[in-house]
C-alpha cells in the first residue's frame, strides 16, 4: 500500500492547492516521471482530507487518473 509519509519530499513540483480541481492542475515538465507526480498528488489529496489514514489506495487511484488524463 501507499504510505504517504514514506516519500515525503520538499515542495511538490505540481503547483496546486489541496482543494484544486483536476482541471486546475498545473502542467509539469515531461522530464518528471509520472509516478513521482502521482505520488505527490496522492499526498496532496491525503493532506486535503486532514491527513486521515485508511484511504491511501483511493488517493493513489484518483491522483493516477488526474495525472494520466493530463497526458492525453
Amino acid at each position: 500500500m501507499f504510505d504517504p509519509t514514506a516519500h515525503k519530499r520538499s515542495k511538490p513540483t505540481i503547483a496546486v492547492t489541496p482543494k484544486s480541481a483536476p482541471a486546475k492542475l498545473a502542467m509539469t515538465p515531461d522530464n518528471v516521471p509520472p509516478r513521482d507526480r502521482i505520488r505527490e498528488r496522492a499526498y496532496e489529496l491525503y493532506e486535503s482530507r486532514g491527513c486521515e489514514s485508511g484511504r491511501d489506495e483511493q488517493d493513489w487511484l484518483r491522483a493516477e487518473q488526474e495525472i494520466l488524463k493530463q497526458k492525453q
